[in-house]
């Protein structure tokens, strides 16, 4: 950079500005003390943190003016007086409040620090170096909000990958929690896949996309593959509607929802179980619950999925008595014909009827449909396999 001051850079001057150097510290650290709340309420430490870039800065001015080509308005220079951490404690607003402080200070006391007759350049020579610097500090900010981002996505996806494989351990809520998950409410996982592989920019869109939608929100991309965690106490399968248009052409899938992302494995297994046996079911709505392809998923060899008609279809229908599922049975192997059912059973078709109304309350799944008659049958084979009788 050229220097705009022209010859006022006397050795006169630069005596003034460094022996003004501890009286231009002290007046900035009285002002921000007096004017900026944020500066208060730091810890004494950070304080005088900041007193040293306070200085730094005023410094690093000084040895420009005296000499551009050596001098420095790199605000990571002048930052390095203090720790990398304090980047943290404030941010790119008060880092621009301490420069247009500092910067006031220093016009301030123009008329006993210049030397006779150079007040207005030593004006120009202030104003010209603390646009520098502001501008050096964006970068410096957006360079830590660079590698934060980096080191988040990198963090995320070890948490995802570890969610998927069902070995949460004990430094699992640690890290979510520095990816700002807040615990609230339930889980579910939702899972499918990218028109193409995703670049940064498309998987930070996703993830920003996924953080409006729902409370709690993590993204984990593997390939063309998407699964992304929800969680929260609002709808999660509404909320992860709303995110249909993020995934492309091709199946989604919703797992069920879990009371704690701790127990998001299961959803996320049943979710990607899901996503590979979708296949086998062309005409499946989108998204489709992971849950209505348990018959397709216990073909592919999921035990969850074969648990879960067990215990949610067989075992109930058992446990009711009677002859509901000798009558489930019979309708299904008879091609769903009322009278042929009540022909084999000798009862009256209303009687079969009002059976069928029965076992569809007591499984939640109607025999009368033909997707969840078929539910139903898979879910009387597997029964039957597990108690060892003949079909």
């Amino acid at each position: 950079m050229t220097s705009a001051r022209g010859d006022s850079s006397t050795p006169e001057m630069v005596r003034r500005l460094r022996g003004g150097t501890d009286l231009l510290t002290a007046a900035a650290m009285r002002r921000l003390d007096a004017e900026l709340p944020w500066y208060r309420a730091l810890p004494a430490e950070d304080r005088s943190w900041i007193g040293l870039v306070a200085q730094s800065g005023i410094a690093s001015f000084i040895t420009w003016y005296e000499n551009p080509g050596r001098g420095s308005y790199n605000a990571a220079e002048i930052f390095r007086a203090a720790p990398p951490e304090l980047t943290r404690s404030i941010s790119l607003q008060h880092t621009l409040q301490l420069v247009r402080i500092v910067v006031e200070i220093v016009e301030g006391h123009t008329e006993e620090l210049a030397a006779p007759g150079q007040q207005a350049a030593l004006r120009e020579a202030v104003l010209l170096y603390s646009r520098e610097v502001a501008f050096s500090a964006a970068e410096v900010y957006a360079r830590a909000a660079e590698s934060r981002g980096a080191w988040d996505a990198r963090l995320e996806a070890l948490v995802v990958d570890s969610l998927l494989r069902g070995d949460p351990d004990d430094s699992l809520h640690s890290r979510v929690a520095a990816l700002g998950w807040a615990g609230r409410g339930s889980t579910l996982v939702m899972a499918g896949t990218a028109e193409e592989t995703l670049d940064e920019v498309g998987a930070a869109e996703l993830r920003r996309a996924a953080r409006r939608t729902a409370q709690d929100a993590l993204v984990g991309i593997q390939g063309n593959r998407l699964v992304v965690v929800l969680g929260g106490e609002g709808n999660l399968r509404e909320q992860a509607h709303a995110l249909l248009d993020r995934f492309g052409p091709g199946p989604v899938v919703i797992g069920p929802e879990v009371p704690e992302l701790a127990d998001a494995g299961r959803s996320a297994r049943a979710a990607l179980s899901a996503l590979d046996a979708v296949r086998a079911w062309p005409s499946a709505p989108r998204p489709v619950l992971a849950d209505e392809l348990l018959p397709e998923r216990v073909l592919t060899g999921d035990r969850d999925a074969r648990r879960t008609l067990l215990a949610e279809v067989y075992t109930p229908l058992q446990a009711v008595g009677g002859p509901l599922l000798q009558t489930l049975s019979v309708y299904l192997n008879e091609g769903r014909s009322l009278e042929a059912t009540a022909r084999q059973l000798y009862v009256h078709p209303n009687t079969v009827r009002y059976r069928l109304r029965r076992i569809a309350t007591v499984t939640g799944w109607d025999p009368v449909d033909a997707r969840e008659g078929f539910v139903l049958q898979i879910a009387i084979a597997v029964g039957k396999l597990a108690e060892g009788v003949a079909l």
